[in-house]
């Protein structure tokens, strides 16, 4: 077997035995699970003369144990020096641990000091605003999260309680790491620039398609971007890591060796990530990108499968969790996973040619439709609603949308160097906004829902999908 297929499916088999153990399944139930997929490798290979390759497949499939048993170390190691205090009124002092989440109330992450161990959510006022690094004396109660919530999104970040508008005294400042200050202060510098130069709502939405940034995002906009299936737009993907990837590569490039600018152009999107917040989308990008960039760095033949694997491998070792409790990491790998197995038989369903079309609506329809065809039963599973004319609002918007980060970013630039220069660029961005606002605002009052399907028809519509992909596979290979 080559090393490729060795490696793919010793991923596979592994992330399988994370989630085994993320859904709380029993550990003896997980081992005649794994021994029980041995057993059908084998008996496959034995009775239908299948590919030799299915023995050593069937022994790899017991690296199911090895995932469930890093999921379960990782989260006992997580949880046993766990320190708080439980719905009682208390005083203690906690570091803020991330960048800040702000809009009509602010959201803190804090991780407690000694006597206390810990990470909770502190919900406060927007004003006075708090920074990452703070140190600060908190008195409150602070209770346990809602199951749902914990389950939802609180786990994967190892938050073990919320406390909600407590009393605040900030200690000092900067005591987080130093670079992720400044990349932080950076990021709000670059907001503040787009502010400079745009009408609010603009600015806002230019910063949440370069940087994530959603602070200034009014509850009636929120609405609209969900109501019109277009909220994905402010999730970072690798567009954002491709401008990144070529404007610092053609720039270091131009005056470094090649090795310098491959390390300095690594370093570069790292530091973008941790602007921006790590979410799932952005990291899966970066680690893609980086294995593509590594791939031509050492003139080896990058394999898409394989740098999709090792994608989530990294990101699950490095958060078993994300796995089961993030949508974002999901989402992304679902409509990843759509756009490159899925687009091509929906491209033969509707004889599409190859030409982009007008604005590249014929790419853009093909991307937005088999994104959303991977995406769709988890969306109607977690939001219970799905906007059927969300697809048509994606192909007006997505081929305009790369050219208004590519103007975004140009402005993030040239904001430091001339707010004159940077306006001049924001008059022509500002014509690409208002088109793009003007259609999730149309869409908004026109959308057409459909409900949720449940976990059954979830399951049910996953495997028509893969099967139509695999009977895709095998008769392109004929």
């Amino acid at each position: 077997m080559p090393i490729h297929d060795f490696a793919f499916y010793s991923i596979i088999f592994f992330i399988i035995g994370v989630f085994l153990a993320s859904l709380e399944t029993s550990f003896y139930f997980i081992l005649f699970a794994a021994f029980l997929t041995a057993a059908l490798f084998l008996f496959f290979n034995f009775y239908f003369n299948f590919d030799k390759k299915l023995k050593l497949i069937s022994l790899l499939s017991l690296i199911i144990i090895l995932g469930a048993f890093y999921y379960n170390f990782y989260d006992a190691y997580q949880t046993k020096n766990i320190a708080i205090i439980f719905n009682q009124k208390i005083i203690f002092k906690g570091t803020i641990a991330d960048y800040p989440e702000r809009g009509s109330q602010q959201k803190l992450i804090v991780k407690l000091q000694k006597p206390f161990n810990g990470k909770i959510l502190a919900q406060l006022k927007a004003y006075p605003a708090y920074n990452y690094g703070d140190l600060i004396e908190i008195e409150g109660i602070i209770k346990l999260p809602e199951p749902e919530d914990y389950k939802n999104y609180l786990k994967k970040d190892g938050i073990s309680g919320i406390i909600k508008f407590p009393k605040i005294n900030l200690i000092s400042e900067n005591h987080g790491s130093f670079a992720k200050n400044y990349l932080f202060k950076l990021k709000e510098e670059v907001v503040l620039n787009f502010q400079k130069t745009l009408p609010l709502e603009k600015a806002a939405f230019l910063s949440g398609i370069t940087l994530g940034e959603r602070a200034e995002f009014s509850p009636e906009f929120k609405e609209n971007m969900a109501k019109s299936g277009t909220t994905h737009l402010v999730a970072l993907s690798g567009y954002n890591i491709t401008i990144v990837t070529i404007a610092i590569g053609a720039f270091f490039g131009y005056f470094l060796n090649k090795k310098i600018t491959f390390w300095l152009t690594i370093i570069t999107i790292i530091a973008f990530v941790i602007m921006t917040g790590a979410e799932a989308s952005v990291v899966r990008a970066a680690i893609m990108g980086a294995i593509i960039l590594l791939a031509k760095q050492i003139g080896r033949v990058h394999s898409v499968r394989n740098a999709i694997a090792v994608a989530a491998f990294i990101m699950i070792l490095i958060n078993p969790r994300v796995l089961s409790f993030d949508l974002g990491f999901q989402l992304s790998f679902l409509a990843l996973i759509g756009i490159i197995y899925f687009s091509p038989i929906i491209e033969e369903f509707f004889k599409l040619r190859e030409e982009s079309g007008i604005l590249g609506w014929r790419e853009n329809f093909l991307a937005t439709i088999s994104a959303q065809a991977m995406a769709l039963p988890l969306l109607l599973v977690n939001f219970e609603s799905f906007s059927l004319t969300s697809v048509l609002a994606n192909v007006l918007i997505l081929g305009l949308i790369p050219i208004t980060m590519f103007l975004g970013f140009l402005m993030a630039v040239f904001g430091f160097l001339s707010i004159h220069l940077a306006t001049i660029i924001g008059w022509i961005a500002n014509l690409f906004i208002s088109y793009e606002l003007l259609i999730i605002d149309i869409f908004s009052k026109f959308s057409i829902s459909v409900k949720s399907i449940g976990i059954s028809g979830l399951i049910l519509y996953y495997l028509i999908i893969f099967a139509f992909i695999l009977i895709f596979k095998l008769r392109t290979k004929k």
